[in-house]
């Protein structure tokens, strides 16, 4: 268990870490009714009310900067103490039940409404991009809404060979030169195409720039670390949510090689916050609204992929940095809500919730392990490659002039794009569209060029299970062109993600392992039909069999290179497993993704998502991360040796001004507040804008309060002369109980600590006396640094020894440490006495 001692203000571990949720009984902070102990180096013991001494708590204060983390425990205590004070006066009056009734229920509306929204948006976004993407190649005469299915719908002159074409359906060449076939006619609907193409995307990238900059990308990075407590003002806005999804239809209909899954999670979640402002227990608690978030990004991959339980164990495995079990079952509720809004919208019109459902009736063999497993290295090399490509493109973006000119490389990127995926009709296709039919079995009614096999003249009749036959003049002419396809969509994927458009990363990466995994199915099936006596196939391919499933082989890559790209495992598993309704093929799939995410750990231990959280600078600690070095809090805290002292207040000998002046000359965000200059014994911590609100609000309210006022942290206002100005009591911003650490605790449990609780900063104290103070910046610029610059000093088997001798001597003195880790340039060795320890001089202050 964790818990505090309030006399040394010492942490304290044992052998199981609690989380938030089951920290401390007694907050720091509290609104009202909470006493509590405190003994201060053993001068003060006192029960206190630990928002006593104002008439009124200050408005604003307790409330988060743009770009700042919140404090995960405080919020925590302060919905603590709001469901106590709730929970009180629920039985005064049938009102005061009526409230805390309606403030029990309010985290099942909230999801509830960001499900309904949810699906009700990717139903029309689905539907618009459908649109979009066929307004490209032509149009419909009679009924200027359809697509090019739903025109030919109802038409009674298709065939079943040329089933898309009908009279009702026009391409750009029949309506402006009268043509349908014949080189004049393929020039200008490449013309065309490309035009509509280069719209789209200029008009998505405009509306990104002028209206809604955070409505770029792929919005998961950013989410997950919002989701880690870092406050982005705006990125979850009614703007960003409007912007992203009209610029979403957009991009997606421009050809683009990007996906619209990644970006419905950043639909999802804005749809989340902004509901979550209806409910006060949400629009006042940045923690809680985190768990609506939670909620809202499962409700997002439910829609993505029509995957509600996958969407869950998304938002579990690779979003959420807090997972209560009260937000597991609200997020599945969510999902569960989104799924059936999206259903009943049914926008593809298959009774489906994604294009590209599929089933497969085949049973897979032993034998089959061996390709899978092959997929699966394939896919931990193609995200290796591309986690390292992508960065190095973004880097530079970031580090010339390209990356000042955004729409013209969203125009650059789209012109590329369109010319070279016309002539090839697999890269022409919709990228969902794209999937569907690599995934799709060759039954007996499917007339793609991927099912041009050479029939035998002998069957009698048409079955549904149509045995292993010889590949067709056809299936090669399409083996050619996927793997062209590749060759292009691994290309432009790279240069495409990071552009200033909405983009996701699901469907390309699963249309490339698609291709992948068709290719090797249909190799497979050939070498099965045609060496039908070897050994590895003798037991189950006999002549007449159907004994491979290429479509399946499909489904399997499109795993493996997502895998490789997210290192998801257990919800991507999931996640296709409800794409195919079965469960036979769960082992297949899980050899596949774990061995991608093995392969792409071999080269790197950072999925996509986390590459570019740390390419931004975002202040998200990995907790996959595992920390192996041997420094300890007072080789990371701040001030160094070379620094300025300490800034810190006292608890009551400075003045309004002089706390001013340090607010005005510091970039601090908070401040210890000690007892006197000469103990400099640790009383509490006063963040920076609770100084500033509180003091800006007593000079509106209170009287007398001018710069020479003195200003007291401490319990008693200490006597002042007669004529002195009335002082100013900031006890109530005080936090009383911060968390503090010794100066020879080991990094990797300080670590520990800052993952678990989520802090913003933790103090380094010295018997007592502080030292300098840790934030989560300074543990993220260490982490970076010990990746860059360390080098071993010991043999390996002397990490094994016991690494953490007795901090001081038989005289008292603190010993000399000795690292079996340093960094370059080599720092001198520590050797601090007792006197050294004091950071202020008297002219400190």
């Amino acid at each position: 268990t964790i818990f505090r001692q309030p006399s040394n203000r010492k942490l304290y571990l044992g052998s199981n870490t609690l989380f938030i949720a089951e920290l401390i009984q007694s907050c720091p902070f509290s609104a009202t009714g909470t006493h509590y102990t405190m003994t201060n180096g053993g001068s003060i013991n006192s029960s206190t009310h630990l928002l006593d001494l104002l008439d009124e708590p200050i408005p604003g204060v307790g409330t988060y900067d743009d770009f700042h983390t919140i404090d995960w425990v405080r919020e925590k205590c302060k919905d603590r103490e709001r469901h106590r004070r709730i929970n009180s006066k629920k039985k005064e009056s049938a009102w005061e039940m009526t409230k805390s009734l309606y403030d029990a229920w309010s985290g099942w509306l909230v999801v509830t409404l960001t499900g309904l929204a949810s699906g009700a948006l990717a139903g029309l976004i689905d539907i618009a991009a459908d649109w979009m993407t066929d307004l490209k190649e032509g149009i419909c005469l009679s009924a200027l809404w359809f697509n090019h299915e739903q025109c030919c719908w109802g038409s009674n002159e298709t065939t079943f060979e040329e089933r898309d074409k009908c009279p009702q359906w026009k391409t750009w060449a029949e309506l402006i030169i009268g043509q349908a076939e014949g080189p004049g006619s393929y020039i200008m609907n490449y013309i065309m195409y490309i035009f509509w193409a280069l719209s789209f995307a200029f008009l998505a990238v405009s509306l990104v720039k002028v209206f809604a900059p955070y409505a770029c990308g792929s919005g998961i990075p950013e989410i997950k670390t919002i989701l880690s407590g870092f406050i982005i003002r705006g990125y979850l806005g009614k703007w960003t949510l409007m912007i992203k999804t009209i610029t979403l239809v957009l991009a997606v209909a421009s050809g683009l090689s990007l996906g619209k899954e990644g970006p419905l999670v950043h639909v999802a979640c804005c749809c989340g916050n902004i509901f979550s402002y209806l409910f006060p227990k949400y629009s006042t608690n940045e923690a809680k609204k985190r768990e609506v978030l939670s909620a809202a990004s499962a409700a997002g991959v439910s829609v993505a992929f029509g995957a509600p339980i996958g969407g869950v164990l998304f938002s579990l495995e690779e979003v959420s940095y807090y997972f209560p079990l009260k937000t597991l079952w609200r997020s599945f509720f969510a999902a569960l809500v989104a799924a059936f809004v999206l259903r009943s919208i049914n926008p593809f019109g298959n009774s489906r919730l994604v294009l590209f459902y599929v089933e497969y009736h085949t049973p897979w063999y032993l034998f089959e392990l061996l390709p899978f497993i092959l997929l699966g290295v394939f896919g931990g090399l193609w995200g290796a490659f591309f986690i390292r490509a992508n960065i190095a493109w973004c880097r530079r973006r970031k580090s010339t002039k390209f990356g000042k000119y955004p729409v013209l490389e969203v125009i650059i990127v789209a012109a590329i794009t369109a010319v070279i995926a016309f002539p090839n009709p697999y890269t022409r296709l919709n990228t969902s569209e794209l999937i569907k039919e690599l995934f799709t079995d060759c039954g007996p009614l499917e007339s793609s060029s991927l099912c041009d096999y050479r029939n035998d003249m002998n069957a009698s009749k048409i079955v549904d299970d149509i045995p292993d036959r010889p590949a067709g003049t056809g299936v090669y002419s399409a083996i050619w062109q996927l793997c062209l396809a590749l060759i292009f969509k691994i290309i432009m994927t790279v240069f495409t993600f990071g552009i200033k458009v909405p983009s996701g990363l699901f469907i390309p990466s699963m249309a490339i392992g698609a291709i992948a995994g068709r290719i090797v199915g249909i190799a497979v099936e050939q070498l099965a039909y045609y060496h039908h006596d070897w050994f590895i196939f003798k037991e189950w391919c006999e002549v007449g069999a159907d004994c491979i499933t290429p479509g399946l082989y499909a489904m399997v890559g499109a795993a493996a290179c997502l895998g490789g790209v997210t290192r998801m495992t257990v919800s991507l598993v999931v996640i296709v497993f409800e794409l195919t309704g079965g469960l036979e093929y769960i082992v297949p799939l899980m050899a596949a993704v774990m061995t991608s995410k093995w392969v792409g750990d071999a080269f790197g231990r950072e999925g996509i998502y986390e590459a570019h959280i740390r390419l931004n600078g975002y202040p998200f600690l990995d907790a996959k991360e595992e920390f192996t070095h041997t420094t300890l809090a007072a080789d990371v805290m701040r001030p160094r040796r070379s620094d300025p002292p300490l800034a810190v207040l006292t608890q009551d000998n400075m003045t309004v001004e002089d706390i001013e002046n340090l607010i005005n000359e510091t970039s601090y965000n908070g401040f210890p507040v000690i007892m006197s200059k000469e103990s400099q014994r640790l009383v509490g911590f006063a963040l920076r804008r609770d100084l500033t609100i509180a003091i800006e609000s007593a000079r509106k309210k209170q009287e007398g309060i001018v710069g020479s006022s003195r200003v007291c942290f401490a319990q008693h206002t200490p006597s002042l002369p007669a004529e002195s100005p009335r002082p100013l009591k900031l006890r109530s911003i005080l936090d009383m109980s911060p968390f503090t650490v010794t100066d020879h605790t080991p990094m990797e449990i300080v670590v520990d600590i800052f993952r678990k609780l989520g802090l913003r900063q933790c103090l380094v104290t010295h018997n007592g006396i502080v030292l300098g103070i840790i934030t989560k910046k300074n543990i993220l610029e260490h982490l970076e640094q010990l990746k860059q610059h360390v080098e071993p000093l010991a043999p390996p088997w002397h990490y094994n020894k016991k690494r953490y001798p007795p901090s001081y001597g038989p005289d008292g003195k603190p010993r000399p440490r000795l690292n079996n880790v340093q960094l370059k340039p080599i720092a001198e060795e520590r050797e601090e006495t007792e006197e050294e320890v004091h950071l202020l001089n008297s002219t400190t202050l």
